[in-house]
């Protein structure tokens, strides 16, 4: 039996509605029927949300997190427009998602998108979402390969380059794709339903492709790293089989229950050898045998600071957004500052940080002074420099708590009271959807009610030991529903116990009786 989600694309594609956009606009938003409002509109990127009636979330597609200055200025336009309403967040998907837009300037919006070569299709309900990739592709000078237009070639025949391709509007559930050039899987691959990785072929070491990973994701009920398909393709097949992936997923993938329609469930009911045959046969001919060894040998990088390119004299300067937020303002100087000091470019990041890139060893010390720096550093604290968040209830109809705020005070909290001599990656995440991916993270909450004293109160699950990069694994359930209130005191006992932290009373107490080398080492 098909769900209400299956009945509804059956009736009409998500897409159609793109065609009548214009109505909607001059009819308002409460004239349109419910189904277009609350679910198809979604297939054009665009969110109704009960939390700010009348005001609509925009979700972009930026593949491999590519922005120009022209670009940023658009999106620091609509953001603009929308008054005290307007908002904007980096996501964990190298993506910018805008708050508080009218429907009546939806069909501007639009126009706005393609003069500048954006597009929102397709971002949302069952579609594939923003295809992620190193964020220093083609300026990093270890790189392996420059993974910046295969992103786009994969958005481009997804989204028919931008206008909307049926061929992929009904899949069972959302799909995630990322492409992997470096050696510190800075894209997250095993959190996707189908990353690349750099490897090179296993009969012929001088010749570079990717080994396939499929199946992973993240859900309320069910969390799994992605699995190896015993797959090694070259460059020039990354697309092809995208698509044919896809395809298989598309018209086999279960569609019974909502929660159970991911990839990984289609490959749990074949298992991974009938999965690879199937994708063989849409392909049309066989496969190579994956390598043996990928070529993720790295630590992970978040890219925060100044950097060398590859390109002499040349560097990338990472900045950090705390929890991605960004109002128009702030858009409008990301814009300025690339153009002043770079070439325009622009690169966003999963930890929901921004690179401004190509700025020249003579340029550089300017940049490093201007004020915008100041509220957006390039050396944040210890704890600060790990932190991300998803939107949580503010505006996100199902996340059980506040997460940016909160997260942003407890933070500096304890950035206050405590010494970190590493970086401690801090994920919250307002609900078990796992938007902020707390699986990966030092230390993850995920939103939940709690009760303290007798009443109920805002709560976390808290996760732990979740590594990115060489051997990724993703992180376990340590303690549940944790009164946000106790949160200063549980993770700073978290952070003594297992991340080094000095209560900076202590370090004081310390200083009186020795020499401040000794604090220097340790901070």
């Amino acid at each position: 039996m098909a769900n209400k989600i299956e009945d509804l694309k059956s009736a009409k594609d998500g897409l159609a509605v793109k065609a009548e956009i214009d109505r909607f606009a001059e009819i308002g938003w409460e004239a349109i029927d419910n189904d277009d409002l609350q679910h198809r509109l979604k297939w054009l990127g665009v969110f109704f949300r009960k939390s700010t009636p009348g005001r609509f979330m925009v979700r972009m597609r930026i593949p491999n997190g590519l922005l120009s200055s022209d670009q940023m200025r658009v999106l620091a336009s609509v953001v603009e427009k929308c008054g005290e309403y307007g908002v904007a967040d980096i996501t964990t998907r190298q993506n910018i998602q805008m708050r508080g837009i009218l429907i009546e300037d939806v069909p501007e919006m639009f126009e706005k998108f393609r003069s500048v070569g954006l597009t929102s299709v397709q971002s949302a309900m069952d579609n594939i979402r923003n295809i992620t990739g190193s964020p220093v592709a083609g300026i990093d000078a270890n790189e392996l390969y420059d993974t910046r237009e295969l992103a786009i070639q994969v958005q481009n025949l997804l989204t028919n380059n931008g206008e909307g391709n049926s061929d992929f509007t009904n899949l069972p559930r959302k799909f995630n794709i990322a492409i992997a050039g470096c050696r510190d899987n800075s894209t997250h691959a095993e959190i996707n339903d189908l990353a690349f990785v750099p490897a090179f072929n296993e009969e012929n070491k001088e010749v570079f492709g990717f080994n396939v990973l499929v199946g992973g994701f993240f859900s309320a009920k069910r969390i799994e790293a992605a699995i190896p398909l015993d797959v090694w393709v070259p460059p020039e097949d990354v697309v092809a089989l995208c698509e044919a992936l896809l395809i298989v997923f598309r018209d086999n993938g279960p569609r019974e229950k909502r929660d159970k329609a991911r990839l990984m469930f289609l490959i749990d009911e074949w298992g991974i050898e009938k999965f690879r045959a199937e994708v063989e046969k849409q392909m049309g001919n066989p496969l190579a045998p994956a390598a043996l060894k990928d070529e993720i040998e790295w630590e992970k990088r978040d890219h925060i600071g100044v950097h060398k390119q590859k390109q002499a004299g040349m560097n990338y300067v990472g900045l950090q957004i705390p929890v991605g937020r960004m109002y128009a303002a702030d858009m409008y100087e990301f814009a300025r500052v690339a153009d002043t000091y770079g070439n325009s470019d622009m690169r966003l990041t999963v930890e929901q940080n921004l690179l401004i890139t190509n700025v020249s060893d003579e340029q550089l010390p300017a940049l490093l002074q201007d004020p915008l720096l100041q509220k957006f550093p390039v050396n944040p604290d210890n704890l600060m420099r790990g932190l991300v968040s998803c939107t949580g209830n503010q505006f996100c109809p199902v996340a059980i708590v506040e997460t940016k705020n909160r997260s942003l005070a407890l933070t500096k909290q304890l950035a206050e009271d405590y010494i970190l001599p590493k970086v401690v990656r801090i994920h919250w995440s307002g609900c078990p959807n796992s938007c902020a991916q707390p699986q990966v993270a030092d230390i993850g909450f995920t939103g939940c009610k709690a009760r303290k004293d007798g009443k109920v109160v805002d709560g976390v699950d808290i996760y732990m030991g979740g590594t990115v990069g060489k051997d990724a694994h993703l992180g376990t359930c340590v303690m549940e529903k944790v009164p946000c209130e106790d949160l200063h005191e549980v993770v700073g006992k978290l952070l003594v116990d297992r991340f080094g932290a000095i209560p900076k009373a202590n370090a004081a107490n310390a200083a009186i009786a020795t020499p401040s080398a000794e604090l220097i080492s340790v901070g």
